[in-house]
Formats: structure tokens, C-alpha cells, sequence
């Protein structure tokens, strides 16, 4: 069954290509795709279209749909195009000619436009729930580690001191401008573009309104034309806030990678949160970090995918607009496990003690060394170089150091202040 069937059968190869994958993605919208229908019902029913007994009859039909899907036993079978048609159909063998009626003053264009917009919608929102906890999670770190030593490093050498609460808490205040920039999609994707029809509106007396507030938007799409004109616009919107909270994933994970190794040596988890190796026997690999990271960075090339797909077209519908569906979905539901899996495993973390009489930290402490010859009076300069003489000449060595607060540990005045930040977000 297709929503435009006009009696005539389409060649099979022509079918096949056009359709693609459609009916696998679809059951991801299947749900929206009712709630959409039920309102829109709703909606004909208030303005006269169909009758209160027709609307009940509708809502009964919807009803069990919805059932199935959240059982998922519903199914897109091959005979159907999309999920569209199989509801319609569905509700038609349900109501008999008034399942027929659902379309009215509709088009499949809208129909994917609201359902899309209501995945987005609940997917975002599940994103930043999870992105402000794995935020939590991250300054309960910082606070219970503020003042374990983490070498720091310029340039991948070994360069000041710094600490695990600093290093936390970094990467927890980082998320807070991805949550902006997640919050800013929200905005975006919280229109209601139903009633555009094909994008030209239609001449039956719909209210728009009424189906905004019962699908919960704040606000709808008042010109039709822009409603069609936010299909790849939303998503490439959506790709960026999801790129930008992937760079902050992929960089973090990056470095617990690099300092598991043994080379670094400043962490570890559990054998069970470990892979091995077929061959090696010793090998302990941090399999999931490494799987976060290339997750991370495809999702990172998802903007430019979005991008080169939509740039050119013109206004009004086009069928290329099918192409951004599956990447988008996929990468919603994928930002949703990778954070799961990582605020999981961040969790069991284990600090190893750094021994700084390891050979390659001699000159951890410079800068300090200096910092103590300035309160001591000396110029900045003139202690600079003499600590500078001294790593020359090889007889440096970390006497009478303290290492700065502000350089080594987080206090809570600190972490209560990324906390307001986030607050105010």
C-alpha cells in the first residue's frame, strides 16, 4: 500500500531503490507517527470534518496501534511503503471507511515532518538528562580525587603539575556549553510544521493551534512554506549539538586511553570492564573508551553529511530529504548508549599513585621552584633562569617545593561553580 497509490503499479527495481531502508528506520517514529494521527484527529473532529463517534472510532484504532508498537509487535511489511501507509492501512481494516478519513487535510510530507520532530524532540531532551548526570558524575569524581597528582602535559611533554579534580571537573565544564548549544536545538526543534501539508498549507479550516498544544510544542511553524523548509535544516542543526558533545566525548575517552597505557600508567579499571588480546596474554584493553572514541568522531562528520546533502535544493519538498532520516535517527539513539556505557564505566575508575621518583618527572616542579624564588623577592626573570641554568646544566632538583592550589587542586568553591553554571543554562 502507498499513500499516493493512483491504481497503477510502480516497477519493482524503481520500488526497491526509492524505499530503501524506510520501514526498518521508520519503527523508530512509528509511536510519534500515532500521537501525531491522534491529534490530528482530534483536530478534524473540532472542526467538523469528521464526527465525535467517527473521532472515537479513530482514537480506538490509534489506540491499539500503539499497543503493538510499545509490545513491538508491529510490523512494516514489504506490501507497504513507510509507516505511514501501514498505520493508515492498519486503522482503515480497524474503522472500515472512516480509518480512510485520516488523511484528510494532510499530506505524508507533514506526516513525516511532526513525527520526525517529535523524535527529535524526546531524544534531545534524553540526551541532556544524560549529558547533566555524566556532568554530576564527573565533579563527584573531581571532588573525591581534587588532590591526587595528574601530570600535566604541553605539546604530549611532560609540563606541571595538575590533579585528577582538575582534570574531572575540566571535561564537566566543558559539557556545559554542549548543553547550551543541545538546548538551542531544543528551541529549534520544538515547532509544529503540522497542517503544512506538501508545504503549501490546505484549504480546510484547520487549527493549527489546537494540534500544537496537544502535541506539546510551545510554539508551531506559522508559514507553511518554512515548515518544509526546516527538512534539513533541523538536522543539520541537530548534527552540530550532537558533534559538539561527541568532541568533548571523544577527547575525554581519548585520554583515558593514552593514560591506561603503561607508558603513562595513571589509571586502570576493572578486568571486567577490559578486553584481551587472542595472542597476548598480558593485555588488558580499553576496548569501550576506544569504541566511544570512533563512535565519537563518526558522529562528528554527521554535520558535513547533512550539509552536502541539503545545500543546494530549493524550497518545497525533495525526495533527497529521505537520505537524512536513517543518519540522524542512528546517531540520536547512538549519543544515548554512548553516554549510558560511559557515565557506566567512568564510574569505576581507579587512581593509581604517581611516583614522582620516576626519572621523567625531575622537572614536574620547575615552574614552582621559580614560583617560590619570586615570593622569596626574586625577579621573574632572574629565577626563571636560574632554575632554567640549573635543568641545563642537570643539577635541578625540586627542593622546599609547594605546589600551587590553583595549580594542582579543585576546590568546592570551584565545583559549586561550574554546578551554577549549568544552573543557569
Amino acid at each position: 500500500m502507498k499513500l499516493w497509490d493512483k491504481g497503477f503499479s510502480i516497477d519493482e527495481k524503481i520500488e526497491q531503490f526509492t524505499v530503501g531502508n524506510d520501514r526498518e528506520i521508520d519503527l523508530h517514529i512509528a509511536k510519534y507517527d500515532v500521537q501525531a494521527s491522534l491529534a490530528h484527529a482530534k483536530m478534524l473532529a473540532k472542526i467538523e470534518i469528521i464526527s465525535n463517534e467517527e473521532l472515537k472510532q479513530l482514537e480506538t484504532g490509534l489506540n491499539v496501534i500503539e499497543q503493538q508498537i510499545e509490545a513491538n509487535t508491529f510490523v512494516i511489511e514489504d506490501a507497504f511503503e513507510d509507516v505511514h501507509s501501514k498505520i493508515e492501512f492498519e486503522l482503515t481494516k480497524q474503522c472500515g471507511d472512516v480509518g480512510k478519513k485520516i488523511h484528510t487535510a494532510r499530506s505524508r510530507n507533514d506526516q513525516v515532518l511532526v513525527a520526525l520532530q517529535l523524535f527529535y524532540k524526546d531524544n534531545l531532551k534524553q540526551i541532556r538528562e544524560k549529558t547533566t548526570d555524566f556532568f554530576e558524575t564527573l565533579l563527584q569524581l573531581a571532588k573525591a580525587h581534587e588532590n591526587k597528582l595528574l601530570p600535566g602535559y604541553t605539546h604530549l611533554q611532560i609540563a606541571m603539575p595538575s590533579s585528577f579534580g582538575l582534570w574531572f571537573s575540566a571535561y564537566a565544564e566543558v559539557l556545559v556549553d554542549d548543553v547550551s548549544i543541545l538546548d538551542a536545538v531544543l528551541k529549534i526543534t520544538d515547532q509544529n510544521p503540522l497542517g503544512s501539508a506538501a508545504g503549501y498549507g490546505s484549504s480546510f479550516p484547520i487549527d493549527r493551534d489546537f494540534t500544537t498544544e496537544l502535541l506539546g510544542f510551545s510554539t508551531l511553524k506559522y508559514n507553511v512554506v518554512a515548515a518544509q523548509l526546516t527538512r534539513g535544516k533541523s538536522e543539520r542543526a541537530i548534527a552540530n549539538a550532537l558533534g559538539s558533545l561527541c568532541n568533548t566525548l571523544s577527547r575525554f575517552a581519548m585520554d583515558i586511553c593514552l593514560y591506561m597505557s603503561q607508558n603513562f600508567g595513571f589509571i586502570i579499571f576493572p578486568d571486567e570492564l577490559t578486553t584481551g588480546s587472542s595472542i597476548m596474554p598480558h593485555k588488558k584493553n580499553p576496548d569501550v573508551f576506544e569504541l566511544i572514541r570512533g563512535k565519537c568522531n563518526k558522529i562528528q562528520a554527521l554535520h558535513t553529511e547533512m550539509l552536502l546533502v541539503t545545500n543546494n535544493l530549493p524550497s518545497g519538498y525533495h525526495r533527497d530529504f529521505q537520505l537524512l532520516k536513517e543518519s540522524i535517527v542512528k546517531a540520536l539513539l547512538e549519543v544515548n548508549d554512548i553516554l549510558d556505557i560511559f557515565n557506566y564505566a567512568i564510574q569505576q575508575i581507579i587512581i593509581k599513585e604517581i611516583d614522582l621518583n620516576d626519572e621523567k618527572y625531575q622537572y614536574l616542579f620547575t615552574v614552582d621552584s621559580i614560583n617560590n624564588l619570586v615570593e622569596d623577592g626574586v625577579s621573574f626573570r632572574d629565577a626563571y633562569q636560574k632554575i632554567g641554568a640549573q635543568v641545563q646544566n642537570n643539577t635541578y632538583k625540586p627542593e622546599g617545593v609547594k605546589p600551587h592550589s590553583h595549580i594542582g587542586s579543585i576546590n568546592n568553591l570551584c565545583l559549586d561553580k561550574i554546578r551554577g553554571k549549568l544552573r543557569k543554562v
